[in-house]
C-alpha cells in the first residue's frame, strides 16, 4: 500500500552526492584507485590537540546534558573575537548563535526570514542543499544567473531587476567563497548587494563557510560588519561552519551572526530544530578558534597550493577550462565535443575512476560544467586528473589551447 508523503518532500531533489557515487560501483579499476572529488571535505586530519580535547569533552559528564539554546558562551565569545579580528569590526558574543552545522544554520535562517508563498533570490549555480532546504520549507528559489564570462560573480544590476519583478522576495543569499564555483566575491560587490537589499527591504544572507580559505587577506573580506547599522536596518545575516577550517564535519557545528531582532526570532527555530548544538565539539572548538589560528593559516596555504596545482594540471589539457577556481572547488567547463555534464560525469566515474559532480546538480543552465572538489586530494591525486579526463572522454579535447 502506497501511503502519502509530504508534497514538499516529493518536490525536493534527491541527495546528489550519493547519486554520483553510485556510478562508481561500475568502475572496474583500470585507471587506478578511485579519485573521489565529489564532497567538500578537508584532505587532512584534525589537529591532534583538537582530537584530544574532543575526546576529553565527549567523556565529560557535563557534555551529555542539554546546553544553552544559542550555544556555549565560550565558543560564542571565541568566534565573535575571531570575526571581529577578521573583519576589523566590533562584533560580540551577543551577535552569535551556535548551530548544529552549517546546513541547519541556513535552514533555520530561511525559516526565520520567509514563509509559504514567499521567495529567496539564489544565485546560480547554487549550492544544492540550499535549494533543497527552500523546497522543504515551501519557499520559492528565484534563480539569479551568474555568467562564466563574469567569473561567476553575481551582478547587482540583474538582481535589482529580479527584485523589482518579484516583490515577495524576502532575502538574497550570497555564498562567498562560492560553492560550487570557488569564486570569491570582492568587497565592492558585497557592498552593492547590501545597498540593494536595503533599498528593497530584503535581508542579505552571507554564507561564508569557506572564508578561512581566502588567499592571505590584504583586508577584511567585506566591510559590512564595520557599518553601524548592520544589525538592524542593514539586515545582514552571516552563516559560518566549523567543519572545513577545523576538519570536524562529523561533529556538526556551525554559527549564525545577526542582530538582536533576528536573533530573538531565531531562538524559536533553534529550540525547535536542535535544542542545542553538540556540546563536546563546542567545548573543544572554543579552545581551537584561538589555539589553532596558526594551524588554520597553514591550511590556507596548503589549499592555495592545491588550487595552483589543479590549475596547472588542467592548463595542459587543450579545450578544458576552469571558468572559476578557488577555496575548495574548480568549476570546469567541458570542451567542445564532450557530452553534456550528466553523461560526462557518469563516464568519468565508470571509465576513468574520477568522481565529479555534474553542473545540473547546481541548478539550471549548468549543462557544460563539472564541479571538482580538489580540497580533499593531495598533489599526486591532482596530477592524475588530466589522464582520467582524457581516458573517459578521449574525443573531447579541442584543438585550441587553454587560454
Amino acid at each position: 500500500m502506497d501511503l502519502p508523503l509530504s508534497p514538499r518532500i516529493r518536490a525536493t531533489d534527491a541527495p546528489p552526492i550519493p547519486a554520483a557515487r553510485a556510478w562508481a560501483a561500475r568502475y572496474a579499476g583500470a585507471a587506478g584507485p578511485l579519485l573521489d572529488l565529489t564532497q567538500a571535505v578537508p584532505g587532512y586530519p584534525p589537529h591532534p590537540d583538537l582530537l584530544l580535547r574532543l575526546a576529553a569533552a565527549a567523556g565529560d559528564r557535563a557534555s551529555a546534558g542539554y546546553g544553552p539554546i544559542d550555544g556555549e558562551p565560550a565558543l560564542r565569545e571565541a568566534l565573535a573575537a575571531d570575526i571581529a579580528r577578521t573583519y576589523a569590526a566590533p562584533v560580540t558574543a551577543a551577535d552569535v548563535a551556535i548551530t548544529a552545522g552549517g546546513n541547519l544554520a541556513f535552514t533555520m535562517a530561511m525559516a526565520v526570514l520567509a514563509g509559504e508563498g514567499e521567495a529567496v533570490l539564489l544565485p546560480t549555480p547554487w549550492y544544492f542543499n540550499h535549494r533543497m532546504a527552500l523546497s522543504l520549507l515551501g519557499i520559492a528559489a528565484i534563480p539569479l544567473p551568474c555568467r562564466a564570462e563574469d567569473g561567476f560573480l553575481p551582478d547587482p544590476g540583474r538582481a535589482a531587476a529580479l527584485l523589482r519583478e518579484a516583490p515577495r522576495v524576502r532575502a538574497v543569499v550570497l555564498v562567498t567563497p562560492n560553492n560550487p564555483t570557488g569564486a570569491a566575491y570582492p568587497p565592492e560587490v558585497i557592498a552593492r548587494f547590501a545597498a540593494l537589499c536595503r533599498d528593497h527591504r530584503a535581508w542579505l544572507v552571507l554564507d561564508e563557510t569557506y572564508r578561512d580559505f581566502l588567499p592571505e587577506p590584504a583586508g577584511p573580506p567585506h566591510g559590512l560588519f564595520a557599518e553601524a547599522g548592520w544589525r538592524e536596518e542593514g539586515g545582514v545575516v552571516q552563516l559560518y561552519s566549523f567543519s572545513k577550517a577545523y576538519c570536524v564535519p562529523g561533529h556538526r557545528v556551525g554559527a549564525i551572526l545577526a542582530g538582536p531582532a533576528f536573533r530573538g526570532a531565531l531562538m524559536k527555530a533553534l529550540d525547535t530544530m536542535q535544542i542545542c548544538a553538540p556540546r563536546a565539539a563546542q567545548a573543544a572548538l572554543a579552545w581551537a578558534v584561538e589555539g589553532l589560528r596558526g594551524w588554520r593559516a597553514g591550511n590556507r596555504a596548503l589549499m592555495a597550493e592545491r588550487a595552483a596545482a589543479f590549475r596547472r594540471a588542467v592548463a595542459a589539457l587543450p579545450g578544458w577550462r576552469p571558468d572559476a577556481l578557488g577555496a575548495y572547488f574548480a568549476y570546469l567547463r567541458l570542451p567542445e565535443g564532450a557530452p553534456d555534464a550528466l553523461e560526462a560525469a557518469e563516464r568519468l566515474a565508470v571509465e576513468g575512476g574520477l568522481l565529479a559532480l555534474p553542473g545540473p546538480f547546481f541548478g539550471p543552465g549548468q549543462e557544460r560544467h563539472l564541479r571538482l572538489a580538489f580540497a580533499n586530494a593531495g598533489l599526486e591525486a591532482i596530477a592524475a586528473v588530466p589522464a582520467r579526463l582524457l581516458r573517459a572522454l578521449p574525443g573531447s579535447a579541442a584543438s585550441d589551447p587553454v587560454a
